[in-house]
């Protein structure tokens, strides 16, 4: 029996790239609105140059180059904001997803520094701002470090997180394919850095890299949440590692397929058993919905169909996002400090 979940119930999408997340046809209007010369004049190629395809080889580096000509377009404030605004909105209106987190590298939408990296910024609180007045949404953006930059540039982006946080910064985050000059290690004092500001930590690990990285992820950098961890399934003792620490994986299985990560839903099945087995908390997410044709409800409704996650596993992963969400609740945040009301000019003087 299909179990599929009521589009009343809300939900919460922890791991989903901006690159990736917005639709070709905003895409294309942008680029054409800042006057990006595009590799094609038809719009239907240009779709399939920013989407998965089936006719194309698959692979994770052949998916990460896809983010080559979204990034570039959104390299703007005027691109940002307008990106930022229209997922969040988008996310609500299709799928009722009412928090959301979007991460996305600042530093790869400043066209190399001839951007002002404080307006790329200031343009996707914007973007989120605008999306709050329309929605009832709770958004957060986490900013992405990247394996492929060196400490210092790694080390501006992780300070100008630490600078927002309260603007709607949540979180950071450590993407991209391994680089042989990239070490976990090097980064433990400024992600502890991160944390003392109360910024949350994730990190993509057991993707595409060796199982090792994420207990070594695990040991030196303490993170909340691991970005897929699919790879985790695979060794016992890192699963006790993510157990014990309460760590939660950010499932994304359509990716995962796409980029062959993940061999088929059969394998599908036997990694979401085994992380059930062994007491390993996951959410489901789509990575990038548009990039990937699919959205949160998809991943969910396949999940249920080929009888992988039951209903109640199901509610139980939406549930488990929703508390591992680096997004404070309302209740959570406490009440501005309301200043003492100005005397009259009667009481001044009785004082």
């Amino acid at each position: 029996m299909t179990a599929t979940l009521s589009r009343k119930i809300p939900l919460t999408e922890l791991h989903c790239h901006l690159g990736g997340a917005v639709t070709p046809a905003i895409m294309w209007g942008v680029a054409h609105t800042q006057g990006i010369r595009l590799p094609t004049k038809d719009y239907w190629e240009f779709r399939e140059m920013i989407t998965v395809s089936p006719r194309r080889g698959r692979s994770f580096d052949e998916y990460l180059q896809l983010f080559h000509w979204t990034e570039l377009i959104q390299s703007s404030p005027l691109a940002v904001e307008r990106s930022v605004y229209e997922v969040i909105g988008g996310a609500y209106r299709k799928n009722n997803i009412t928090t959301i987190e979007l991460r996305f590298n600042p530093m790869k939408r400043n066209r190399g520094g001839e951007q002002d990296l404080d307006h790329i910024i200031s343009a996707a609180i914007r973007g989120m701002d605008r999306a709050m007045l329309e929605y009832p949404v709770r958004p957060g953006l986490i900013f992405c470090l990247d394996r492929a930059f060196p400490y210092q540039l790694n080390e501006i982006i992780a300070e100008k997180a630490i600078a927002y946080r309260e603007r709607g910064v949540v979180g950071v985050d450590i993407a991209g394919p391994e680089s042989a000059e990239f070490h976990v290690r090097d980064y433990r004092r400024l992600f502890d850095r991160c944390r003392r500001y109360g910024l949350g930590i994730t990190v993509h690990s057991g993707e595409a890299g060796p199982v090792d990285e994420i207990a070594e992820v695990i040991r030196h950098l303490a993170p909340s949440r691991i970005g897929h961890g699919v790879k985790a399934a695979y060794d016992p003792r890192t699963m006790a590692m993510i157990r014990e620490r309460g760590i939660v994986l950010e499932i994304c299985p359509t990716s995962n397929l796409h980029t062959r990560v993940v061999s088929g839903w059969d394998e599908f099945r036997w990694i979401f058993d085994t992380f059930r087995r062994n007491g390993v908390r996951f959410s489901v997410n789509t990575d990038g919905p548009e990039m990937l044709k699919t959205y949160m409800r998809d991943e969910l409704a396949v999940l249920g169909r080929l009888g992988i996650l039951s209903g109640e596993e199901q509610l139980a992963a939406v549930e488990t996002a929703r508390q591992a969400s680096f997004v404070p609740n309302v209740s959570d945040v406490p009440p501005p400090r309301r200043r003492p009301a100005a005397r009259t000019t009667v009481e001044r003087e009785e004082a």
